[in-house]
């Protein structure tokens, strides 16, 4: 999709690291999973270890899958900047102007190519064939690995309010309650981020949200957690 701006390194100019849906979707990615492998570890640990066991298991989890999850942001990151030069080099080498403003559209969502005339697109083929300093390969820079530590850091503080209580709490069944309300809680507050963000009401989205918490909470329940 072609954005407002042209530059392919022009994301380390926001202001934010991540937007809202980014930092809410790592959120719940990471309670999800904590809570996921919470339940297993309660179906199989012995209750001597159980605390320790389910913390530790839910910090791991997270742990590698933050990780994961920051390098595949980085490797996304790259490969859509190389597809706006592999762009950017295809409209420069146009021997024809309308093949070029063809190419732009097509890189247009299939929602704004209809409202986006072809002398816009010309206007930014213009700026695109005056302009001679991009850049030869698609590069990463401090912002983007700033970026990734956050969804990193993001996936595993979101471990806390899931698998702490199992290190507070003594008893395994109470920790076990703490920790899935939290975490509805924590759905909730996501939903309601996601919902005025969106601009469809934070109250609606934050209900559904819950319910799907408390679905997936029923459902480990069910399958032994």
């Amino acid at each position: 999709m072609l954005t407002t701006s042209i530059d392919p390194h022009a994301a380390e100019a926001r202001p934010r690291l991540l937007d809202t849906v980014d930092r809410v979707s790592e959120m719940c990615f990471g309670l999800f999973m904590a809570l996921t492998f919470v339940g297993a570890v309660s179906a199989v640990a012995a209750p001597a270890d159980a605390a320790r066991t389910m913390f530790l298991t839910a910090l791991g989890c997270n742990l590698a899958w933050g990780l994961v999850d920051a390098v595949m942001y980085l490797v996304r990151t790259l490969t859509e900047r190389g597809r706006k030069l592999t762009l950017i080099r295809a409209v420069r080498s146009a021997n024809d102007p309308s093949d070029a403003i063809a190419r732009l559209r097509n890189a247009l969502s299939p929602t704004l190519r209809p409202l986006v005339e072809d002398a816009e697109l010309e206007a930014i083929r213009s700026r695109i064939a005056r302009t001679t300093d991009w850049p030869e390969t698609p590069t990463l820079g401090a912002q983007d690995f700033l970026a990734a530590a956050a969804i990193f850091l993001i996936v595993v503080l979101a471990t806390f309010p899931v698998a702490l209580p199992f290190i507070i709490v003594p008893e395994v069944s109470t920790a076990l309650l703490v920790s899935r309300v939290l975490t509805i809680v924590m759905l909730f507050g996501a939903g309601l981020a996601l919902g005025r963000h969106a601009g469809f009401g934070g109250w609606i989205a934050g209900l559904a949200m819950t319910v799907l918490g408390v679905a997936l909470t029923v459902a480990i329940i069910l399958l032994g957690g």
